[in-house]
């Protein structure tokens, strides 16, 4: 084995909560070498192809919407929605911590580094009985996490002053390396040549990511009592596998709250997968009807997006086969239809506003006309018979009978043909009330029959869950120092971002605010950053 490469930070992963530590770090005058896995053009991890959803509590925006938010109605929301118990001590110190610091720590600190967010709050994870979100929260950074991503590499190339950063992409690290109870650094391997390499540092920082990039480890983790589907999507990382946790657990760190995960119910094949099981996730079109793989409208509660994730996810694991149908007309298609990340808000992402207002206005029929040429999964047909024969082809089955299909849209239908006094349907109240909020007006069709004449034509779209954030990892207190049994420090060894369950190892809980995880990384890191400047955490 070479010579040791030394530095006073090693951080472990080039994701966001990495990248965020290495400038904090290197602000203060630390050497930082920072280890990442992938390619050099993937610097940035999940947080270059997210969307760039953020959860900030009391911003200026929200006050010029009007909104009144605080602290403790966050907190309450959180704690309420996640459903924290009080044994989960350090979740709920992390969750406390994160609505006290979004506004100045987050907020502030991204509007400083020249970002801007976009000019509306959105409304998200309102929670089946309102239980969840109290008021909007939900700020979508302008030019998409990727523009985020890329101007936080530029950052830390700006702070590496006198050559201080090391950056070594296609790296992996194979183990920690531990003196007399201290991790003093890590051992590691070159993806390319094979060669072994040793890492020695004051602090080692890792931030690899979550698990659920490994369906092994997501089943093997998988809460016995929840319905698992035979199938899922990948929408992390195979590189996100767990295998830096367990290498931590040898040493004494605690895994908690593994079990509990951010999936979205509303995946499909990426039609350019850059991995085996690449998924994407679609955010699914309030107006849609979500049916089983016979064509029936499942309930006897139909399902409805944007109120609380982790229901759904149950519910569409619960089904008898993994799959179910989400179906359509192009009306509601071209005015709901999105998909979460930055590959696809194209409009968003390339900062190109005029284009962004006229596809929110006029329809987003680009989209759903790329989707219907590229995805297999993506079917679209002028009658209803047409689609189911298209459904089945797809499935390989005679599932969905022509006459089965009718009926649910035409049970759908008669809504409205009673009047609007005696409409009765769940997911039209549902609807009714999300448009009362004005950017969910503009992105939210007036409920109407599906079969209305010129509102086609009809869509259908397979969609499974898909994995995706992990809730759970490595217990850490607010210094995101990873903790033992005993609750005490392992000396030298930090834990940011997923890898830390976004803060000790399981802030959310059971359930996110939704975009909780781009700010947990930035939180997590800044504190990590912190406690090894000062000193005080070595």
């Amino acid at each position: 084995m070479s010579k040791p490469i030394e530095s006073d930070v090693l951080v472990v992963g080039g994701g966001l909560a990495g990248i965020v530590t290495a400038i904090e770090c290197l602000r203060a005058g630390k050497s930082v070498t920072l280890v990442d896995r992938d390619t050099p053009e993937r610097l940035g991890g999940l947080a270059l192809w997210a969307f760039g959803g953020m959860a900030l509590v009391d911003t200026p925006m929200q006050r010029r919407m009007k909104l009144k938010d605080s602290p403790e109605i966050a907190l309450a929301d959180w704690l309420r929605f996640g459903e924290l118990g009080e044994t989960d001590v350090l979740p709920r110190q992390w969750a406390s911590y994160y609505v006290d610091h979004s506004r100045e720590q987050v907020y502030d600190w991204v509007i400083d580094h020249g970002l801007k967010f976009m000019p509306a709050v959105n409304w998200v994870e309102r929670g089946m009985q309102g239980d969840g979100n109290t008021l909007p929260r939900y700020h979508v950074v302008w030019g998409t996490s990727r523009h985020l991503t890329r101007r936080m590499i530029e950052v830390m190339h700006q702070a590496n002053t006198g050559n201080r950063l090391n950056l070594l992409s296609r790296h992996r690290i194979t183990a920690l390396v531990a003196e007399s109870g201290n991790v003093t650094g890590a051992v590691g391997v070159n993806e390319l040549t094979g060669e072994e390499l040793r890492f020695g540092a004051q602090a080692v920082v890792l931030a690899m990511g979550g698990i659920n990039g490994s369906h092994e480890e997501t089943r093997a983790n998988w809460v016995k009592s929840r319905p698992m589907p035979a199938t899922m999507l990948n929408g992390a990382h195979p590189f996100a596998d767990g295998k830096l946790h367990h290498l931590v657990a040898t040493l004494g760190g605690q895994i908690t709250h593994a079990g509990e995960m951010w999936n979205y119910a509303a995946g499909f094949a990426h039609p350019q997968p850059h991995f085996e099981g690449h998924g994407l996730s679609a955010i699914p079109c309030k107006s849609a009807l979500w049916l089983n793989h016979k064509g029936e409208r499942i309930g006897p509660e139909p399902l409805v997006t944007g109120f609380d994730t982790h229901a759904l996810c149950q519910r569409v694991a619960a089904q008898e086969k993994s799959y179910t149908w989400q179906l359509m007309n192009w009306r509601i298609a071209a005015k709901e239809f999105a998909i979460s990340g930055s590959e696809h808000n194209q409009r968003i992402r390339d900062l190109q506003f005029p284009l962004f207002l006229k596809e929110t206005l006029l329809g987003n029929h680009r989209l759903v006309r790329q989707m219907a040429a590229e995805s297999k999964h993506f079917l679209v047909d002028e009658t209803l018979a047409g689609l189911a024969a298209k459904m089945n082809a797809l499935a390989g089955t005679q599932d969905v009978k022509p006459e089965v299909l009718q009926r649910t849209a035409d049970a759908f239908d008669a809504n409205f043909s009673r009047g609007d006094s005696v409409v009765n349907d769940d997911q039209i109240r549902r609807i009714e009330h999300a448009r009362h909020w004005g950017p969910d007006k503009l992105r939210t069709c007036k409920p109407a029959p599906l079969q209305k004449r010129g509102a086609g034509p009809f869509i259908a779209i397979q969609m499974q869950l898909i994995t995706r954030k992990s809730l759970g990892g490595l217990q850490t207190d607010l210094q995101s120092r990873v903790l033992n049994a005993a609750g005490q420090p392992l000396p030298g060894l930090y834990c940011v971002g997923e890898a830390a369950g976004f803060g000790g190892g399981g802030a959310s809980g059971k359930r996110s605010l939704e975009g909780t995880f781009l700010p947990g990384c930035i939180l997590t890191a800044r504190a990590a950053a912190r406690s090894i400047n000062s000193g005080r955490g070595l």
